[in-house]
């Protein structure tokens, strides 16, 4: 297990990805868990600029796509 200090989104689909995207934003807001919410925000902002998206579009993609 020590031998990788990231993790590839490659295999994740896009409704799992959403998934866990909806799933940090609900458990923040309804928990007041501040940092599931960043960690969501994190996580939405590196995609969306690897995607070279907004964060807005990349997430109506996921949602698209569902």
């Amino acid at each position: 297990m020590d031998e990788f200090s990231k993790i590839s989104v490659q295999e994740i689909s896009k409704h799992d990805m959403l998934m866990i995207i909806k799933a940090l934003e609900y458990t923040g807001e309804n928990a007041k868990l501040p940092s599931f919410i960043e960690l969501k925000d994190a996580i939405v902002k590196q995609l969306s600029l690897l995607s070279n998206t907004t964060e807005e579009e990349f997430i109506r993609y996921l949602e698209k796509s569902y």
